[in-house]
């Protein structure tokens, strides 16, 4: 449920480095037929770098030499047998997009074979080389047997000449010592106690969705490089009664070594600033973890959730009424005003088959046939009503022509009872929060989409996207449905780039926010119609000469009555340039979104030239000018968003009555990995 713990690299460009820890030498290889660009066989590769800053070395690195073991050195022929480990992982982490020069991928590439004396040497190569060229794989063998047998004969050399070595720490119990031979830099890192101490245990903590002790424990233990299982007790429900049974309160953070319960934050603060922390892991995680302890959450088996939570649905009291018409209308395409009409049925006989099956007089038949369209079972064909007598024409839901490309539907509609929306809501809001907190970086600037959708939070996301089909969002606040569309349109960016990916080009990105839908309360919904149709009630989108929605389209009761600007600085489209991605609370919407819009004029977009007189916006507020106003209210709409230096820029840029000029800076499509 966590990630991986970061590890540390040293990096250096003008030589040769090796950078051996606990017995192992990291080599970057730095020579003249390996420059970038020196030969043809050399391509591009990201190099990632994480949130603080540092380059993934547990990502990426051009070789690394893992000296298991030395033999005593023989000077006549200084012959030594090294365990050689390449390892390039190209996909880790939340993506970054510096570049480093690398081996371009040769077919059939054959797989190293292990020296003749040691034949329980392993050798691991990378998924970019394929299996072919035989010469390529005899050359690094050649050149990498060449280096480490050049590397221990200088050391060896430097040893028996009486050579002193040069240490960076003058103490007599120092960590680290450089080596230093032409052409190579050799930095040894002494194995001290702490890296000797060996975790056979497991550490786990409670948590919650939003919760900021939670977010510190997590942070913690990310810096120490230790790794956890954390157990979000809204992404998994049933585990509060065992929260609660192990501890005796329902209060988060809850950590726990093995079986053993640590305590809170406090307590794990406490324990760090004492220096106590390392002797109470090494006393209660020196040992393998029992059975007692808490259980690692399961992908789709859990304590039995998802089972449990089907068996307590309950079936919807139309539904044997609504399988029986399944089974009984004539359902067939027709010529309906001059259209043709596929797979629907007359409201006639729908309502004779109602008042067969029931046994009741036509009122009784009709008000049923009314709760069924108001449940969404049935839709009329033309969205003119509910259900009325006459001739009119309708159309089950499963059978909308729209219904298949719908990313949470799967093959049969969802007939249980619908669940309340502002339930959904914030399940929804909880489940992404705990997405976001476990698998994108603590600024949210990178988001880890691929582990995102192996995970099951993300899962039980997908689940509960099926609830969304015939929910009633008319039952919601304006504020809940504000909540509820800005959370809806940053989940399903995230379930979207999972699935299909990253757009590039200008007609890729229109069908990503055109045709990437959710059927919700019985009408489809696409990233577009719920920024353009329901958020900006109604209006235009950039470049767009239509409307989103038609006149008497029912989706437009659920846009509210005036459109507030700050909506955009909520909405995270997946791109660098977007705002970055975050769920809101119905409780604290408004304030929500000007911390969100703060944060984002904050870094960056904005600039102000004061002798040029020129403010540059982000492309954002030109995109949607109609939603902010002239070019003056938007700069006296902006000061409320940055900081006093700044406003005290755009106040004097108005006040002294010359003219400002507006640019607007370029958008940044590539994806926020």
């Amino acid at each position: 449920m966590n990630p991986d713990p970061p590890r540390d690299i040293d990096v250096d460009v003008d030589d040769r480095m090796i950078n051996a820890s606990k017995g192992q030498v990291n080599i970057g290889p730095i020579t003249p037929d390996h420059q970038p660009g020196a030969d043809s066989e050399f391509s591009d590769v990201g190099i990632h770098t994480n949130s603080c800053g540092k380059q993934k070395g547990d990502c990426y690195s051009d070789s690394n030499l893992n000296f298991d073991e030395v033999n005593e050195i023989d000077d006549s022929n200084a012959k030594e047998e090294v365990n050689l480990n390449h390892q390039v992982q190209i996909n880790g982490g939340n993506g970054y997009n510096d570049y480093m020069p690398t081996i371009k991928a040769q077919a059939q590439f054959p797989k190293p074979q292990p020296p003749p004396v040691e034949p329980n040497v392993e050798r691991t190569q990378s998924l970019s080389l394929p299996e072919s060229m035989p010469s390529i794989g005899k050359y690094i063998r050649d050149r990498s047997s060449t280096l480490s047998a050049a590397i221990v004969k200088r050391l060896s050399s430097l040893k028996e000449d009486g050579e002193e070595f040069f240490g960076k720490n003058d103490s007599l119990k120092f960590e680290v010592t450089e080596i230093q031979i032409p052409g190579v830099k050799v930095t040894v890192k002494l194995k001290s106690e702490d890296d000797g101490f060996d975790l056979k245990g497991r550490i786990t903590f409670f948590s919650r969705s939003n919760c900021r002790d939670c977010t510190a424990v997590r942070k913690l233990f990310r810096e120490k490089r230790l790794p956890y299982v954390e157990i979000n007790i809204d992404v998994f429900p049933k585990r509060a009664k065992e929260l609660m049974e192990r501890t005796g309160k329902s209060e988060v953070p809850q950590i726990f070594f093995n079986d053993k319960l640590l305590g809170g934050l406090v307590t794990l603060n406490s324990l760090r600033n004492s220096g106590e922390l390392e002797k109470r892991m090494r006393e209660l995680l020196s040992q393998k973890c029992p059975d007692a302890a808490p259980k690692i959450p399961v992908y789709g088996f859990d304590d039995d959730d998802q089972e449990e939570e089907e068996e307590e649905e309950e079936k919807d009291e139309l539904l044997g009424i609504v399988k029986m018409l399944r089974q009984s209308l004539p359902i067939q395409d027709r010529l309906i005003k001059m259209k043709i009409v596929k797979n629907c049925f007359a409201g006639d006989d729908m309502l004779e088959s109602i008042i067969h099956h029931l046994d009741c007089g036509r009122r009784k038949g009709v008000e049923t046939a009314k709760q069924i369209a108001r449940k969404h079972f049935i839709k009329h064909v033309f969205g003119e009503n509910d259900f009325e007598e006459g001739k009119h024409f309708y159309r089950f839901l499963e059978h909308e022509q729209f219904i298949t490309a719908c990313f949470n539907f799967r093959t049969a509609v969802n007939d249980s009872e619908p669940k309340s929306p502002s339930f959904l809501a914030d399940r929804l809001a909880k489940l992404m929060s705990a997405i976001l907190e476990a698998y994108a970086s603590d600024d949210r600037h990178h988001v880890d989409y691929y582990r995102i959708g192996k995970s099951e939070e993300f899962r039980r996301y997908l689940n509960l996207t099926r609830d969304l089909q015939r929910v009633d969002l008319q039952l919601l606040t304006p504020d809940e449905k504000l909540a509820f569309f800005l959370n809806l349109y940053n989940a399903m960016v995230i379930h979207a780039v999972v699935t299909i990916g990253h757009p590039d080009g200008i007609l890729n990105r229109r069908a990503f926010f055109s045709d990437f839908q959710y059927v919700i309360g019985g009408y489809p919904y696409s990233l577009s119609v719920i920024q353009n149709g329901i958020l900006r009630n109604n209006r235009k989108s950039p470049y767009s000469l239509v409307r989103p929605f038609g006149k008497g389209d029912r989706r437009l009761q659920f846009a509210p009555a005036k459109v507030n600007p700050l909506i955009h600085f909520g909405l995270c489209n997946g791109t660098r340039s977007s705002p970055t991605v975050r769920f809101f609370t119905a409780q604290g919407v408004e304030a929500e979104l000007r911390s969100a819009a703060r944060e984002y004029f904050q870094n960056g977009a904005i600039e102000i030239n004061l002798e040029r007189r020129t403010v540059s916006l982000t492309r954002i507020i030109k995109w949607f000018s109609v939603d902010f106003g002239t070019e003056k209210d938007v700069v006296k709409w902006v000061m409320n968003y940055v900081d006093a230096a700044k406003a005290g820029l755009l106040m004097h840029l108005l006040a002294d009555g010359g003219p400002v000029n507006m640019v607007y800076q370029d958008y940044d499509w590539a994806g926020n990995l």
